[in-house]
């Protein structure tokens, strides 16, 4: 394909932090949550992660693009989902035998907005340092002062429902209808690779709106339920935690992932706090304090469990902990057929030391 040369852009922070570099993607202005993953591969699958929803990813390996992209395949919802993307090198062409175009063409047909030239080792320590923000980036808009009032206008992260805008807004099935069991999934935000890992163990799947009463998904009879992950703050989300209490009063098999692990939280009686940072990447250490082995792990949430009101819940017990920062990656209920962790044992992209959890979640319906 042709290589044409890139128009500057501007990535300006929330603390008034300027970078300047290259476009990428669509020409125009966007803005969101600065946030950085760390994984060397996967990109495809990070950008339609619907949990990524509303932020702007700070890829940090050093390459994004060069191996295109593939369009279904590798992807973990209908279309893009973040808000925008920074990278160091950013390569126009791919070399790839499957791949379906390159990450430009993708960018501009989906309207993503980016920026690369960057050095993302100095934004990210600075994050580091900081905390997560509010960003723009922008290709038409190169006066800083007037990307301060546009910057003014994005909504932070703290405080934002957004499940309801990402989930499904129709019920649909996956799955074998002859299959054993039937799993009624609450989506929140979920990832297909999510959905393919309970498939592919023989369950046949029910996929309801997040807003979905108890009582609409317990008319279908499943065996058990899986709560998803998802964008947004879990601490706005009180139709959720109301249905999920239901849930688990009924005392049939429960199943959480990420922000599906904070609702269960909640449903529980725990709070959940906003981070400095968060994780995400593909190399984080978890150790499950059940069987005693850690796990390399995938992560991406910016919000967490507070441990000292797990602790102190009788009902609850934590299975999983954070190696690096010792925050809560799992939990189960010891009064109810109910567990959660917070990282991701699909792992797309990601290795696969957790996805045993999908195994145990299937012995038990």
């Amino acid at each position: 394909m042709k290589v044409t040369q890139s128009q500057p852009a501007i990535l300006l922070l929330e603390d008034g932090t300027v970078f300047r570099g290259n476009a990428l993607g669509k020409i125009g202005t966007s803005g969101g949550e600065i946030c950085f993953n760390t994984g060397m591969t996967g990109y495809q699958e990070i950008y339609t992660d619907p949990s990524y929803f509303g932020q702007v990813i700070v890829n940090t390996t050093s390459h994004i693009g060069n191996y295109g992209v593939v369009n279904e395949l590798e992807e973990e919802s209908a279309s893009v989902k973040i808000a925008g993307m920074v990278c160091n090198e950013f390569s126009p062409i791919h070399s790839r035998k499957t791949a379906d175009g390159s990450l430009q063409e993708y960018f501009e047909k989906a309207g993503i907005v980016g920026i690369s030239g960057i050095d993302t080792r100095q934004i990210v320590r600075h994050i580091r340092e900081k905390g997560v923000m509010n960003c723009i980036i922008s290709s038409e808009i190169l006066e800083v002062e007037a990307l301060k009032a546009e910057l003014a206008k994005v909504p932070p992260m703290e405080g934002l429902e957004l499940s309801s805008q990402v989930c499904t807004q129709e019920p649909y099935f996956l799955g074998e209808e002859s299959a054993e069991k039937k799993v009624a999934v609450l989506d929140l935000g979920v990832k297909k690779s999510i959905l393919s890992n309970l498939t592919d163990r023989g369950c046949y799947l029910k996929v309801f709106p997040a807003k979905t009463s108890f009582a609409e998904m317990e008319a279908w009879a499943p065996d058990g339920y899986f709560i998803s992950n998802g964008p947004g703050d879990p601490a706005v989300m009180p139709y959720a935690v109301a249905t999920v209490k239901e849930i688990v009063e009924n005392e049939k098999p429960t199943f959480g992932i990420c922000l599906g692990h904070q609702i269960l939280a909640q449903a529980s009686g725990l709070s959940t706090y906003k981070m400095k940072n968060g994780h995400r990447g593909l190399n984080h250490p978890v150790k499950n304090l059940i069987t005693g082995l850690s796990e390399i792990t995938s992560q991406n949430h910016g919000f967490a469990v507070k441990m000292e009101e797990l602790e102190a819940n009788p009902s609850v017990e934590l299975t999983h902990i954070n190696l690096n920062d010792k925050t809560v990656e799992g939990l189960r209920r010891v009064d109810k057929p109910a567990f959660s962790v917070q990282h991701h044992p699909e792992a797309s992209p990601g290795p696969h030391d957790s996805r045993y959890l999908f195994d145990s979640f299937v012995e038990m319906l």
